[in-house]
């Protein structure tokens, strides 16, 4: 094999992983196992988990298929390699994923990749707006105030929080927090569960 064949057979190879992160991705995003994925798609098992590990190419006959299963376009799937995509291990400033909240004036903006233990989020809170009532949950969480400020009760202690002043504590105490100011607020809140195992009343 000459130099420009192993340049083509690489950049292939390379090709193959890519698309195998994104079909990851993509699935844990869904919160969907190997086995359910492949049963929707009509795939084995097997031939998906080749296909996540880069393993083996993403033939045209499985594109269509494997969209449908995953609710996008076939063209998400193989997107180029240069292009700004989501990816395992990375989110895209312009694709981030909305966390559904149920107080008024708090938005919550998914940072973390699916790959990822810790959950990170952009958390905006406008003025006057803060959660409805105090809430605890499993883990421990850190924050860090980019802009604005916020009164933070944890465990009924209040403290108010300016740009570049952060907190961590265990969730499990009941806490609660509010823009008391006159400008948005916007922290970058980490936690250790995933947001679909936080019920919080925010």
């Amino acid at each position: 094999m000459d130099l420009v064949d192993e340049a083509a057979e690489r950049q292939k190879d390379e090709a193959d992983i890519r698309v195998g992160r994104r079909v990851r991705a993509l699935r844990l995003e869904r919160r969907l196992s190997l086995a359910e994925l492949a049963a929707k798609a009509g795939i084995s098992i097997g031939a998906l988990s080749q296909i996540e590990r880069g393993m083996s190419s993403l033939r045209v006959k499985v594109i269509w298929p494997l969209a449908a299963a995953l609710d996008i376009e076939p063209s998400a799937l193989i997107t180029d390699g240069n292009e700004a995509v989501n990816d395992l291990y990375c989110v895209r400033a312009d694709k981030r994923r909305a966390i559904p909240v149920k107080s008024e004036g708090i938005a919550k903006a998914l940072l973390s990749p699916p790959a990822a233990t810790l959950t990170g989020m952009l958390v905006t809170v406008e003025a006057g707006g803060g959660t409805a009532e105090a809430y605890a949950h499993a883990g421990h969480e850190f924050g860090f105030v980019m802009t604005g400020e916020v009164e933070l009760v944890v465990d009924a202690t209040t403290y108010v929080l300016k740009a570049g002043d952060s907190f961590a504590f265990k969730s499990t105490l009941l806490h609660a927090f509010r823009n008391p100011g006159a400008e948005r607020c916007q922290i970058l809140w980490v936690n250790t569960t995933k947001p679909s195992e936080v019920r919080d009343g925010a």
